[in-house]
């Protein structure tokens, strides 16, 4: 194999490098993305966040009437882990939220507390819920000195939930509340800088107006069985209402509204921040509070917000590396192979033309690696032609010469010896 035909094989070679390498780039930066763009399996985040409100005093309720206290320091958390069903489809969250008193120990600080499960698609971050299969539930509460099993209540879900989808978009989305137990839109407000981090802040209220105002407050659903923390009635005393009798029965109803803002990373979807303004609270008429339950804002905590900006550049980065980085790097190797063979290719045409042309006095394109033409060896003398001297034509104008006699015998005189010298 002369050395054109292997430059030829490495030029065959190197091309199909470069198109496999322009292949895999163009699957990555399609098929491959959405494969990676999605929900991990292993979220188990905690998120706190900090606050101040007016909240009522959970003793105060064995006693004449109740107590409310103004600016108590609260605290909130939501512990967020994976449940089954979870594949490379789905994943199922389950979140546990509560809100406490931060001046009281243990439980006797508690105020708020629910356990939230849902079904969510992986990467568009949308509940998966049907009529046969709702997707999603909540827990039945239990008193503290419950020891048996939580029980759920199935709840259907839709719209987002904890996240919100990759590759976010500057457009409003449907947000579900699981307090509410209903979906409510969340509209993007703009941009704003989270620890160096460029997030899409969105704004969703629940029962409220765009100004913070209470204009369509929620009838909270309660997940007892009989409505006991729905609709409780008390004494007047108990309600601190003047002006009426004190033991008359005064029926309140329980309301719910919130207003929460949400900062959110757009490439991964992660919430980096959170403010939420909530107010739970009776009522017999649900645009007038008349007892709190809880009305606070609570913000998330440094930490949480660090921990979160993190986890979402992490996110970046493992869609970037399969989205840009490697397309962009199999791309230019891709390129950079197929001119390389085009280029060893064309070199190669010249080199076969050289080799092809025996007898050149430099040795041809490779010098004196050209083959030389082979010499004529001389044959054997067996194996030599026998050379045919021409025959000689007869000379035709000249009389053709006597036969000469025979030389006489010896002893036998010659008869013209026996004539006499001189005789004619």
């Amino acid at each position: 194999m002369n050395r054109a035909v292997m430059m030829r094989i490495a030029a065959c070679a190197v091309m199909g490098l470069g198109a496999a390498l322009m292949i895999a780039a163009l699957l990555l930066s399609t098929y491959t993305v959405g494969k990676i763009a999605k929900i991990p399996l292993d979220v188990d985040v905690t998120l706190i966040g900090n606050g101040s409100g007016a909240a009522l005093d959970p003793e105060s309720l064995g006693g004449e009437h109740a107590i409310v206290d103004q600016d108590v320091p609260l605290v909130s958390q939501e512990q967020i882990g994976v449940e089954s069903p979870a594949n490379a489809d789905v994943v199922t969250l389950q979140a546990g939220s509560s809100l406490r008193r931060a001046d009281r120990q243990k439980d006797t600080g508690l105020l708020l507390a629910i356990v939230d499960t849902v079904t969510v698609n992986r990467r568009t971050a949308q509940a998966i819920s049907d009529d046969t299969h709702p997707g999603g539930s909540v827990q039945r509460p239990r008193n503290f000195d419950d020891d048996s099993p939580p029980t759920n209540i199935a709840l259907p879900h839709e719209g987002l939930s904890y996240r919100f989808p990759f590759d976010t978009q500057k457009q409003s989305y449907q947000y579900f509340d699981p307090i509410a137990q209903k979906a409510y839109e969340a509209n993007y407000e703009g941009e704003d800088d989270v620890n160096g981090l460029t997030t899409y802040r969105f704004l969703q209220n629940v029962g409220y107006d765009a100004d913070g105002t209470l204009d369509e407050p929620v009838r909270y659903p309660s997940l007892y069985g009989h409505d006991e923390d729905g609709e409780i009635t008390a004494p007047a005393r108990m309600w601190n209402i003047e002006g009426t009798d004190p033991d008359e029965d005064i029926t309140m109803t329980r309301y719910y509204a919130a207003q929460r803002t949400m900062w959110v990373d757009p490439v991964s979807g992660t919430i980096v921040k959170s403010k939420v303004h909530a107010n739970h609270y009776y009522a017999r008429d649900p645009l007038k509070p008349e007892v709190a339950l809880a009305d606070y804002t609570v913000t998330s905590s440094e930490e949480t917000i660090e921990e979160q900006v993190n986890a979402a550049r992490n996110e970046r980065d493992r869609v970037a590396l399969w989205s840009r980085i490697l397309p962009i790097t199999f791309t230019a190797a891709g390129l950079i192979c197929l001119i390389g063979g085009v280029l060893v290719g064309w070199f190669s045409l010249p080199a076969e033309a050289a080799l092809g042309r025996p007898g050149r006095g430099d040795g041809g394109f490779f010098g004196g690696f050209a083959p030389k033409a082979p010499t004529a060896e001389r044959p054997s003398g067996a194996e030599a032609e026998t050379e045919k001297l021409p025959t000689q034509r007869p000379q035709l104008d000249r009389p053709a010469a006597p036969p000469e006699s025979s030389p006489p015998e010896r002893g036998t005189p010659d008869s013209a010896s026996d004539k006499p010298p001189n005789q004619p």
